[in-house]
């Protein structure tokens, strides 16, 4: 089983300021990894380096041991922009990337329109984005970025501007595909909640320059439903990873504000254990 993505000693660098550093981590054959931490840390860096679009400064990423060293059909991309052609139906859309590998038309058409089916757009192939909502443009989004195969998807912040039910559809509409495919999957989120219903493993990074602070395995059982979020095993890997994000978001605010920035505050821990400012 192929989609084995790699990540040694990664670091990277724009002019003075420090992105990367020192990232190592790996996204096994079919797995849901998800990364999180504070604003700013590095989390879409160290995507756009896997996705071929940003070169590292130092280290190495690598796909089914196949150095990285631009885009590739290997990997499918979705932002949280939906990056839609405008002037092209929904069908057309998720033809596109078939269309440039060379194949026929009605192959094609027949793949495309099997992938709209499992995403529940079938009926509207022939619409165009602007007739759609948010969450049926990110899933056209999604359907067109599995549509060439790759072996793994990239995914930054996919569902960060949709609203709270429609995310939820969203998650449980990616789980389904993902399920089905049996891709691997690299996933970047703000969302804690996000990360633990929809991840086999969660990686928190540190404020920047961001390195790896804690991997979380998530120990809830597939196919996951809405109720396991308000199981003790989901809140209690929900308030870990929230005291890890809060010590880098408070660091973050510390560096940001300078040496003398948080006088006059009290940092303590709360009833949780988690650190607070009042």
């Amino acid at each position: 089983m192929n989609g084995h993505i790699e990540v040694k000693d990664l670091g990277v660098r724009f002019g003075d300021v420090v992105a990367v550093d020192g990232v190592s981590l790996d996204v096994k054959p079919g797995e849901f990894v998800s990364i999180i931490g504070p604003s700013g840390c590095g989390k879409s860096t160290l995507l756009n380096v896997v996705a071929g679009f940003t070169p590292a400064t130092q280290g190495e990423t690598s796909l089914d041991g196949v150095r990285i060293t631009g885009p590739g059909s290997d990997r499918g991309v979705v932002f949280q922009q939906y990056s839609l052609f405008p002037w092209m139906s929904v069908r057309k859309n998720v033809e596109f990337g078939l269309r440039m590998q060379g194949m026929g038309r009605s192959q094609r058409e027949g793949a495309a329109r099997t992938l709209l089916g499992l995403a529940g757009l079938l009926p509207f192939e022939n619409h165009y984005p602007d007739q759609l909502s948010g969450g049926m443009k990110q899933r056209v989004g999604i359907v067109r970025a599995l549509a060439t195969s790759p072996q793994v998807m990239l995914m930054d912040e996919p569902f960060g501007a949709l609203d709270a039910q429609t995310r939820v559809v969203m998650q449980q509409i990616l789980t389904n595909m993902w399920q089905r495919m049996k891709l691997s999957v690299l996933f970047i989120t703000h969302d804690i909640e996000e990360a633990i219903f929809l991840s086999d493993r969660v990686f928190v990074m540190t404020a920047r320059p961001g390195r790896i602070k804690a991997e979380v395995e998530i120990p809830l059982p597939r196919p996951r439903t809405a109720d396991m979020m308000s199981s003790t095993a989901f809140t209690q890997v929900l308030h870990k990873l929230r005291n890890l994000i809060r010590e880098e978001s408070l660091a973050a605010m510390g560096d940001e504000l300078g040496d003398h920035g948080l006088e006059g505050f009290d940092v303590h821990v709360g009833e949780q254990g988690m650190r607070e400012v009042v």
